[in-house]
């Protein structure tokens, strides 16, 4: 970052013209002391200035008041709790040289002291500060209004965002990046500053920030490293995250980031348009897809994902990052993809060779995903039904596959609301009954299938006499008013029972 020297007690005593000088050796202060920011210089003979003083300034005086019963090691003490950074003593003004007592309390509490000699007003000293104070902030000004027209140039480059972000970690000198709306770091400068964990952990802290919808700059330590973070764009359509490894910006720094985060909005916002009206072009290229004619698509779109292929439908998918992740995907490792949204989800269509994609996708969005067996594009629209059948039953996060949906039970393929409404209606006879009774019919037939209607075996299983277990399953018999002797009618009833909530 490119700044004048920060306006300090050091910077005083370098200067010629007022003649300061350090009574102790500047190794007997402690590290740093003559180095910190000096916010003004204040002159005081009141045996206990402090109620009027602010931190971060140095003080000067003649020592007047120690004629009067002060204890100089107590007036010191009083100035380096209120934070004062050094004090000047008027030499031949009220006294020759300074005090013994004052140098020695000062060593003993590690004030800076000087001394100013009668030829240097004490105005001269607070005027040489307020001009260096002065001289800072027009640095500043000028870094600031520099930063910005070299930022505005990058924005016009052709790849304007990341030149911006690039030029951006240059001005301040510190590592700069920019995350989507997926969490991942699309641009950074410099590249190799960050380790790959320190990077993934960053994107783990985006994802949660952008998840939240905060929009306020936060401030995030991770191991040795401390990020400020800035998300791009509006409220409920933040677009990203600039990571800055920087603990503090001062007004012109801020002011500076500030204007990038606008670009980057601006900028995002316009490629958002885009990805829109690309993502209407792809819902509609879907419909021909269905229709098992993939000519139109090719011919829109150049190519698509060499077939053998496979069709996955995601449902309650955020669509924008999740084609960000896909295009992200096939610029570093050539990953052909079609991706579409329609009224069932987000459907994605990739070659059967990057079908285990699918995972990694599910895992990092929190979604569920319906996927197809391997198939051709003249049969998309078969592929698109197997991949809506799976959709259907996964409960949970992840990703269900046709193939393994058949192999558990052709019922579960069946089991839409509309039957498991007329199975719930066709049981409840039974269940009136044993809610009214205590009867356990419904378990009781329940088991009886599942032992292949065999009474000794199920009745062990119950735990009761194999008679009662006749005697319930005749009276569940009358209750559905059918006749349980039959092949139909116990494969109905298994049916029903595996088709209806508990």
């Amino acid at each position: 970052m490119v700044t004048t020297d920060q306006p300090t007690l050091r910077a005083l005593l370098r200067r010629r013209d007022l003649g300061l000088t350090l009574v102790p050796r500047e190794s007997d202060l402690a590290e740093g002391a003559l180095d910190r920011p000096l916010r003004w210089v204040h002159s005081s003979d009141l045996a206990d200035p402090t109620p009027f003083l602010s931190e971060d300034l140095a003080l000067l005086t003649t020592g007047t008041q120690f004629d009067e019963a002060v204890d100089v090691d107590t007036y010191v003490g009083r100035l380096a709790d209120r934070g004062v950074l050094g004090l000047g003593f008027g030499t031949d003004v009220h006294r020759s040289g300074i005090p013994d007592e004052l140098v020695a309390a000062c060593d003993a509490h590690e004030m800076p002291l000087f001394a100013v000699p009668y030829r240097t007003p004490f105005i001269a000293v607070a005027r040489a500060h307020s001009e260096a104070i002065a001289a800072q902030a027009y640095a500043r000004r000028s870094w600031a209004l520099d930063t910005q027209r070299a930022l505005a140039l990058a924005a016009l480059r052709p790849s304007g965002l990341d030149a911006t972000i690039a030029e951006l970690g240059r001005r301040l000198g510190v590592w700069a990046g920019m995350f989507d709306a997926a969490g991942a770091a699309v641009t950074s400068h410099p590249r190799d500053r960050l380790d790959a964990d320190v990077l993934d952990a960053l994107g783990e802290r985006v994802m949660e920030i952008l998840t939240r919808g905060l929009e306020a700059g936060q401030s995030l330590t991770l191991g040795e490293d401390t990020f400020m973070l800035f998300t791009v764009g509006r409220g409920g359509h933040l677009r990203g995250v600039i990571a800055l490894a920087i603990d503090a910006l001062d007004p012109e720094a801020r002011s500076v980031v500030t204007s990038v985060i606008a670009m980057a909005g601006l900028a995002m916002e316009q490629s958002e348009q885009l990805a829109r009206s690309r993502r209407r072009l792809h819902s509609q290229l879907l419909g021909s897809l269905l229709a098992d004619d993939p000519a139109l698509a090719r011919r829109v779109l150049g190519s698509l994902p060499p077939a053998p292929i496979v069709v996955a439908v995601a449902a309650d998918a955020p669509a924008g990052p999740l084609t960000d992740w896909w295009e992200r995907h096939r610029a570093e490792h050539g990953t052909a993809v079609f991706l579409a949204e329609s009224e069932d989800g987000v459907t994605m269509c990739v070659s059967a060779d990057d079908e285990t994609l699918l995972d990694e996708v599910a895992a990092r969005f929190g979604v569920r995903i319906g996927a197809s067996d391997p198939d051709t594009y003249d049969s998309f629209g078969r592929a698109h039904a197997q991949a809506l059948t799976a959709l259907r039953q996964q409960g949970v996060h992840g990703v269900a596959r046709y193939a393994d949906t058949v192999g558990s039970s052709i019922l579960t393929a069946l089991a839409t609301d509309e039957a498991r409404l007329v199975a719930e209606s066709r049981l409840a006879p039974v269940r009136e009954h044993d809610a009214r009774t205590g009867a356990e019919l419904e378990r009781s037939l329940r088991t009886w299938l599942e032992h292949d209607a065999r009474a000794e075996s199920a009745a062990a299983a119950l735990g009761i006499h194999r008679h009662t277990l006749r005697s319930r399953i005749t009276q569940a018999g009358t209750l559905l008013d059918v006749d349980l002797s039959t092949f139909p009618a116990r494969a109905e009833l298994w049916t029903v029972l595996q088709t209806a909530r508990d």
